[in-house]
């Protein structure tokens, strides 16, 4: 936990320094390698693009590579975790990061190919009930997906609606976001929204925009990938329909690691429902019978098409057990003061610098996660520049924002210190 001083924050490296040797998971910096910049540790500050490795993970890799030299194909039986169900290892370690139950989770492919699935699924059009409902700048592949899968029904772009922020605001109102559902309601197969908009920050009222989805007599589904590992979630008890994630930002799973995905369980149980099947979703005491008709195992692992890809979930699985040694609401708390710190060296940052950065992340507290985004107001891309050349490590999205993201496994006080330092050194020489 931090230390106060006098009461109060203080944007000073004193206040960092006792910040983070109050910290009770300041330890777990040292199972990750920091990146290194100008010969020093960079103040990596883009967790929410791609997680930083965990130093066990080559352990991890290598263990799965020894056993595949050692036992060749009798590795998916003898080696230490063997590889036929080596995907079984995962429900246990994402239930505290999801709020799912086991038997709702499968871990499997890439995001956006996940999406698709699970759209294939839920997304069943009829003549009057068709329409999508998402935010507004939503990811770029999960637009693409939606409208590709309207397409594929014979739908066109107005099968898609798209819940816009009010002119001059950059964040979406629940109460809109309502009204949208409610004004297409019957018309309505899925809403689909993220969990946290990746160009925002913002942190979406899943259960009121769930409920709502299901009076209106739709399904509610969910891209999770700047949600899960970021911010408490409870998908069972939301009585979310369906939701996907990537493993590679706050997971800390590597680029293009494995994927995950959510079914409530009385969709998962249901082996009625149309999917594209695979025989790895095949009843497991019958899969290496080799019969031809598909019997889906009654969980979420009935969306399984294929093997387990080892090597990928190696590396997911030396992340999750760092999760679990140091303990998910351990982690979220550690966020929590990162981000309220952050907040207020950037609020120092704007009293110094006045009409330069505006922030469109909201800063009520269950409307964000670990990011921020910061609003350019000039020089954008030449201040980005410039930082990295600095040390700092963030993330640029076009037309003008920079999002940075401390996180509660590796970031510490002193990185924010260190980046509200030389933001302000870059903005006195613009």
């Amino acid at each position: 936990m931090s230390v106060e001083i006098n009461n109060k924050m203080e944007n000073s490296l004193a206040y960092a320094h006792m910040s983070d040797e109050a910290d009770h998971l300041r330890s777990f910096r040292n199972q990750f390698y920091i990146p290194i910049l100008n010969g020093k540790d960079a103040v990596y500050l883009t967790g929410n693009s791609l997680g930083l490795q965990c130093k066990q993970t080559q352990d991890y890799v290598i263990n799965e590579l020894e056993d595949w030299a050692n036992y060749g194909v009798e590795g998916h039986h003898h080696a230490k975790n063997p590889w036929v169900d080596y995907h079984e290892i995962f429900p246990a370690l994402l239930t505290d990061l999801t709020g799912a139950k086991e038997s709702e989770i499968v871990v499997m492919n890439q995001l956006t190919v996940n999406l698709h699935l699970l759209l294939t699924t839920f997304y069943r059009p009829t003549a009057s009930r068709y329409k999508i409902i998402c935010e507004a700048k939503a990811f770029p592949s999960d637009q693409y997906a939606f409208l590709s899968q309207a397409q594929l029904h014979g739908f066109d772009e107005s099968a898609i609606i798209e819940v816009s922020p009010r002119d001059g605001e950059y964040t979406l109102r629940t109460e809109d976001i309502l009204q949208v559902i409610l004004e297409h309601g019957n018309e309505t197969a899925v809403v689909l929204f993220s969990g946290v908009n990746y160009y925002t920050g913002q942190v979406f009222d899943m259960p009121q925009i769930t409920e709502a989805a299901h009076q209106a007599g739709a399904y509610c589904g969910y891209d999770l990938a700047h949600a899960i590992g970021n911010v408490p979630l409870q998908l069972h008890e939301w009585n979310v329909d369906f939701a996907c994630w990537c493993s590679y930002k706050y997971l800390n799973s590597g680029p293009g690691g494995v994927a995950g995905v959510y079914i409530h369980e009385k969709h998962a149980a249901n082996i009625s429902l149309p999917r594209m099947a695979g025989w790895w979703g095949h009843d497991k005491d019958q899969r290496f019978k080799m019969e031809k008709d598909f019997r889906p195992i009654p969980t979420a692992e009935g969306w399984q098409l294929s093997n387990a890809p080892v090597i990928s979930m190696a590396v997911h699985k030396a992340s999750l057990d760092v999760f679990a040694e140091a303990g998910v609401k351990n982690i979220f708390s550690k966020a929590q003061k990162l981000n309220d710190y952050l907040w207020y060296v950037l609020e120092d940052m704007q009293q110094a610098f006045p009409g330069t950065i505006s922030i469109i992340t909201p800063k009520n507290k269950p409307e964000h996660g670990c990011q921020i985004s910061m609003l350019m107001l000039k020089d954008g891309k030449k201040i980005f520049d410039t930082l990295k050349q600095k040390g700092v490590i963030a993330d640029w999205r076009e037309p003008n924002v920079i999002r940075i993201a401390p996180v509660g496994l590796y970031n510490s006080f002193e990185d924010i210190f260190r980046f509200g330092d030389i933001i302000k050194e870059v903005l006195s020489h613009q």
